[in-house]
C-alpha cells in the first residue's frame, strides 16, 4: 500500500465538505445479524398474531411491533480532553465536523447522536435542553462539587479560585443572555434542522456574538445548555443506535462528572477513549473509578490517536500491557476489550482524502499496516485497508456484539414472552369454542369474577414484592452503613497512628479505594437479591394467571402464562465520584496545617470525609433502590394489565353459534394450529433457547 503525502495537515475535512464514503459505516455490523434476523422474524409473527386474535389483542400485537421497531440501544463515549472522542464520535457516525473537538473546559453538554436507518417523517432534528433553576443557582452559589469539597476542607485558596471562576462564567452568561437568561432556565429549544453552526451556539463556547441581538453567535447558549439531541438518518447503519458524547470528567467545577455518571446510567455499554500518547495517565484515575464500577463486558477501550506514534507496530503492545496493568492494579474492568486506532485516518478515508495525510501519519499508517494485516489483505482496496485500521469497524463490531447478546436480546425476551402470551390466550379460547359448538358449558367466570380475582392477584403479587424488598433494602442499608462507619474509623485509626509515629510536620494520606470496594460488593449482594426475589414473585403471579386461565376456560390440560423479565439492576457508577482524599493538592496541605492538636485532625477529617461520602451513600441507598424497586412495580402492574385486558377481551368473544360448519370449524382448527407455531417460535427466540 503506497501513500500520496501531497496535501497538508491544514487540509483536515469539515462539515461542509462532501462525504464521498458514507458507504464505509456499514462495515463491522455482522455480528448483528443473528439478532436483527430473530428482530425481524419477531415482526412478522406479531403481524400474524394481529390477524388471530380479537380487537384488543389485535392492538396489543401492533403495540409491542413498534416496541421492537422503537428499539434504540445507547452507548455513551467518555474520555478526557484532547484524547480525540468527540472526533471519534463524528466519524463513527459519518459525519466530520459535526460536533466541535475544541470545546471550552466550561462546556458540560451531554450531546446524543440518534442515529436511524430508515427515513424521518421529519428533516433531521435538534432539541437542546437548559440547566434547571436549581442546578445553576448550585454551581454559582458554592461552585459546584469542588467548591463545597474546598468549602468544607476550609480550602481558602481554592475558593478564592472558584470564586472567580464563577463570577466570569455569570459576567459572560449576562452578557450573551441578558434578561433573557433567568427565563430560559430549565426550558428547551427545537428545530426541524441543524448544521455546525447552530450546534456551536449551544455546545462551543465563545465570544464572538453579534452587534445586534447576537442570535448567531457561537456558544451563545452554552453556559446554559445541559443536553444536545441530534437526529440523523443513517441508512448504512442496520439499526437505531444512540451515541452520548460526554465532556470529559476533569473539569473545574466537577459539573462534567456528575453529569457524564447520569449518561452512564443511562446507558448499557460504555466506550472509554484514551489517547495513544498518554493512555491511563493520572489524570485518567477518574474515569478508572467511573468504569471499575460497571461490568467488564460493558466497558470498551478504544485507544485513539495511534497516527501520532512513531512506531505503532512496537508501541501498540506496550500500551496495552501498560493499561491492562494500571487497570489491575486500581480495580478496573481488567477484562474489558481494548481497540486501537485513528480518528484522523477514519476522517480522511470518509472524505476521499488519504492523498491528504500528513507524512509522519501516512509514515505511522503503513508501520501499523505491516504489523496488523494479515495475508490477503491487498484484495482490499487502499480506502477499505484505512478505514479497518482506524480501528471504527472493529468498535462497531464490538458494540454489535454487545448490543446482540445484551439490551438486544432482552427486549427481544420480553416482547417475545409477551407475544406468547397472547398466542396462549388466544388457544385457551380457541379450545373452549370448539368445546362450546358441541353444547359444552359456558364460560365459567363473567367479567366481575375476573376482574375481582385479578385484583386480588395483582394486590398480593405488590404486598410481596414490597415486604421483600423492605427486608432486603433493610439489610443493604445496614451493610452500607457498616462499611461507612468501619471506613472512618480505619482512617481515624490510621491517621492517628501516623501523627504518633510522625508528629504533625508529615502530611498523611489515605486512600478511599477499599471504601469503594466494600460499597460495590454491597450493591453487588443487594442486586443479586433483589433480582432473585423479583423472579420469585413474578413467577408466582404468572403461574396464578395461568391458573385463572384453567378456571375461566375449562382448560384440563397444563397452561402456563410466561413471567416478565427482573428489572435490570444498574451500575452504581456513583461510587466512582471524586472525593477530597482523591485529590492531591494544596488544599490537603493546607487543612493539615490549620488542625492544632491530634484531637482536632481526627475529629475535623472524619467529619469532612463523612460529609464528602454521604451523597454516595444516599444515592447508593436511595435513587438506585427505588429505581429498581419502582420499575419492578410498575413491570407487575403492567403485566396484569395486559393479562387482563387479554382475559376479558377473550371472554366477550361470541363463542356460541350454532350449528358449526364444516368451514367453521377447519378455520379455527387452522388458527389453533398457527397459533402453537407461533407460541413455539417465540420460544425459540428467546435468551433460554439460545
Amino acid at each position: 500500500m503506497t501513500m500520496n503525502t501531497s496535501c497538508g495537515m491544514n487540509e483536515t475535512s469539515t462539515v461542509g465538505d462532501k462525504v464521498a464514503n458514507r458507504h464505509l459505516l456499514g462495515t463491522g455490523f455482522g455480528r448483528l445479524e443473528r439478532f436483527l434476523k430473530n428482530r425481524s422474524d419477531l415482526c412478522r409473527l406479531l403481524d400474524e398474531l394481529a390477524t388471530l386474535g380479537s380487537e384488543s389483542t389485535r392492538a396489543s400485537a401492533v403495540r409491542l411491533k413498534r416496541k421492537v421497531e422503537e428499539f434504540e440501544p445507547s452507548v455513551t463515549m467518555i474520555g478526557q480532553v484532547k484524547a480525540g472522542k468527540t472526533t471519534l464520535v463524528n466519524a463513527m457516525v459519518g459525519h466530520p465536523g459535526l460536533l466541535p473537538a475544541d470545546v471550552n473546559p466550561w462546556t458540560s453538554v451531554v450531546t446524543s447522536l440518534h442515529l436511524d436507518p430508515l427515513p424521518p417523517k421529519l428533516p433531521n432534528k435538534a432539541i437542546f435542553r437548559f440547566f434547571e433553576e436549581n442546578e445553576w443557582s448550585r454551581l454559582l452559589r458554592v461552585g459546584g462539587r469542588l467548591g463545597e469539597l474546598a468549602s468544607r476542607a476550609g480550602a481558602q485558596e481554592e475558593m478564592e479560585k472558584v470564586r472567580k471562576q464563577v463570577e466570569a462564567m455569570r459576567e459572560k452568561s449576562r452578557t450573551r443572555l441578558g434578561r433573557r437568561f433567568e427565563l430560559l432556565l430549565g426550558q428547551e429549544h427545537e428545530y426541524e434542522t441543524f448544521d455546525e453552526r447552530l450546534i456551536e451556539r449551544y455546545v462551543c463556547l465563545g465570544d464572538d456574538f453579534g452587534e445586534d441581538d447576537g442570535t448567531m453567535a457561537q456558544g451563545r447558549f452554552a453556559d446554559i445548555t445541559k443536553s444536545a439531541d441530534l437526529h440523523l438518518h443513517r441508512p448504512e447503519i442496520p439499526l437505531r443506535l444512540c451515541l452520548r458524547d460526554t465532556p470529559g470528567v476533569n473539569d473545574t467545577f466537577m459539573m462534567r462528572e456528575q453529569i457524564t455518571i447520569g449518561a452512564i446510567r443511562e446507558s448499557r455499554i460504555c466506550v472509554l477513549v484514551l489517547s495513544a500518547h498518554q493512555a491511563l495517565s493520572t489524570v485518567d484515575m477518574a474515569l478508572i473509578r467511573l468504569i471499575a464500577n460497571i461490568h467488564s463486558r460493558e466497558v470498551i477501550i478504544f485507544i485513539n490517536r495511534v497516527d501520532e506514534l512513531s512506531d505503532p507496530a512496537r508501541q501498540v503492545a506496550e500500551i496495552r500491557e501498560a493499561v491492562r496493568e494500571t487497570l489491575r492494579k486500581h480495580d478496573g474492568p481488567v477484562d474489558a476489550q481494548i481497540i486501537f486506532g485513528s480518528a484522523y485516518w477514519a476522517m480522511h478515508a470518509l472524505t476521499d482524502r488519504l492523498h491528504c495525510l500528513s507524512r509522519d501519519s501516512a509514515d505511522a499508517l503503513l508501520n501499523w499496516a505491516e504489523a496488523e494485516l494479515e495475508a490477503g489483505a491487498d484484495d482490499e482496496s487502499s480506502l477499505d485497508l484505512v478505514w479497518r485500521l482506524s480501528g471504527v469497524p472493529e468498535l462497531y463490531a464490538a458494540l454489535s456484539e454487545r448490543i446482540a447478546e445484551g439490551a438486544g436480546q432482552e427486549m427481544v425476551d420480553h416482547v417475545a414472552r409477551h407475544a406468547s402470551n397472547l398466542a396462549k390466550g388466544l388457544q385457551a379460547t380457541g379450545v373452549y369454542s370448539l368445546l362450546a359448538q358441541s353444547r359444552a358449558p359456558r364460560l365459567m367466570m363473567d367479567d366481575a369474577v375476573i376482574r375481582t380475582e385479578l385484583r386480588r392477584i395483582e394486590a398480593a403479587g405488590i404486598r410481596a414484592l414490597e415486604e421483600e424488598f423492605a427486608a432486603a433494602i433493610e439489610a443493604y442499608h445496614a451493610r452500607l452503613d457498616r462499611c461507612h462507619w468501619n471506613f472512618l474509623d480505619r482512617a481515624a485509626v490510621s491517621l492517628i497512628s501516623h501523627l504518633e509515629e510522625n508528629g504533625d510536620q508529615a502530611v498523611w494520606s489515605y486512600e478511599p479505594d477499599g471504601l469503594r470496594i466494600l460499597l460495590r460488593s454491597s450493591y453487588q449482594v443487594f442486586g443479586a437479591k433483589v433480582q432473585g426475589l423479583t423472579r420469585k414473585v413474578f413467577d408466582s403471579t404468572a403461574s396464578e394467571i395461568g391458573a385463572l386461565y384453567r378456571q375461566a376456560f375449562r382448560i384440563e390440560r397444563a397452561f402456563d402464562i410466561d413471567p416478565p423479565p427482573s428489572p435490570r439492576v444498574p451500575p452504581p457508577v456513583v461510587i466512582g465520584q471524586t472525593i477530597a482524599l482523591d485529590l492531591k493538592g494544596n488544599w490537603w496541605r493546607n487543612w493539615w496545617r490549620r488542625q492544632r492538636g491530634y484531637s482536632a485532625y481526627t475529629a475535623e477529617f472524619s467529619e469532612m470525609i463523612r460529609q464528602e461520602t454521604d451523597p454516595i451513600i444516599q444515592d447508593l441507598k436511595a435513587t438506585l433502590v427505588c429505581r429498581v424497586r419502582d420499575e419492578a412495580v410498575a413491570t407487575l402492574r403492567e403485566f396484569i394489565a395486559e393479562q387482563r385486558a387479554a382475559l376479558l377481551s377473550l371472554g366477550r368473544e361470541d363463542m356460541t353459534t350454532s350449528p358449526a360448519s364444516d368451514d367453521w370449524l377447519a378455520r379455527r382448527r387452522s388458527a389453533q394450529d398457527r397459533l402453537q407455531a407461533i407460541e413455539g417460535a417465540m420460544a425459540s427466540l428467546t435468551r433460554d433457547a439460545a
